[in-house]
């Protein structure tokens, strides 16, 4: 589950062809909170399992983002998720400049922290890794990932995909990208799957985008099942829904406005 808790939530995406961002942003993001429930639903079983906050702020020439992630009491018995994310982000060409997630996730405590370089449309991170486990020992590691094209990590991939014109997208249009993990970097394959109606937990109806994405290492080899995302159709482009599988039970994402 606890890969869900960031991974649904966020709607990872970014996109190689450049011809797909619009204006949407163009004049900046204003300050910003946008507030998430996570559920759990597996059969008669539907019951909210985490919330999620997440958080932009001007400074100067950057963005400052922050998603903050838990669970709430009766899953901690499971699984206690306690996940603090935060970034900076360029303002005139939405590229990462540093990133770090700090992990409390079932008695075990990680951070990882990246660094960006860019050389033309190559992107470097380096990326370190602290890891101690129950016990109180203490592992870190370095690891320098490289990528050609727009990159990404957990956090600003997020506003990335505020910025893409979807009404530009052809149904069962396929478009993919990179996004650096602590350890590695995944490749995201994103599928237009076209507009829809969708209810909200307020019983409000909302017109929306409906995408579906996943992530390979390798190219090939599958690292999480596929994830289905619904875009606000207005200009604030906010996911509203995200559904995705677990190996029992489903996990449902929602936006609570």
């Amino acid at each position: 589950m606890k890969r869900f808790l960031l991974i649904t939530l966020i709607g990872l995406l970014s996109f190689t062809n450049q011809g797909f961002v619009s204006s949407v942003f163009g004049a900046g993001i204003k300050d910003e909170k946008l507030h998430y429930v996570i559920s759990y639903k597996w059969g008669m079983i539907h019951k909210d399992a985490g919330e999620a906050t997440l958080s932009l702020r001007n400074q100067g020439g950057e963005y400052s983002v922050m998603l903050a992630a838990k669970t709430k009491p009766w899953a901690d018995k499971f699984y206690q998720v306690r996940d603090t994310l935060l970034g900076s982000i360029r303002k005139t060409d939405f590229k990462a400049l540093n990133y770090t997630k700090i992990a409390h996730e079932n008695g075990k405590y990680g951070k990882d922290v990246i660094s960006y370089k860019y050389n033309g449309k190559q992107a470097t991170g380096i990326c370190k890794r602290y890891k101690k486990n129950k016990k109180g020992e203490v592992s870190t590691s370095t690891k320098t990932l490289t990528a050609s094209g727009p990159v990404y990590d957990m956090l600003s991939v997020f506003y990335y995909l505020r910025e893409i014109d979807y009404a530009s997208l052809t149904k069962g249009n396929v478009l993919k990208a990179t996004v650096f993990s602590g350890s590695k970097a995944e490749t995201i394959t994103i599928r237009l799957i076209g507009k829809e109606k969708i209810k909200l937990r307020n019983k409000s109806e909302r017109e929306a985008y409906h995408i579906q994405f996943n992530f390979t290492t390798g190219g090939k080899k599958k690292s999480s099942d596929d994830i289905d995302t619904w875009i606000s159709t207005d200009s604030s482009h906010i996911p509203l829904y995200l559904t995705g599988s677990l190996p029992v039970g489903q996990v449902r994402v929602y936006y609570m406005p």
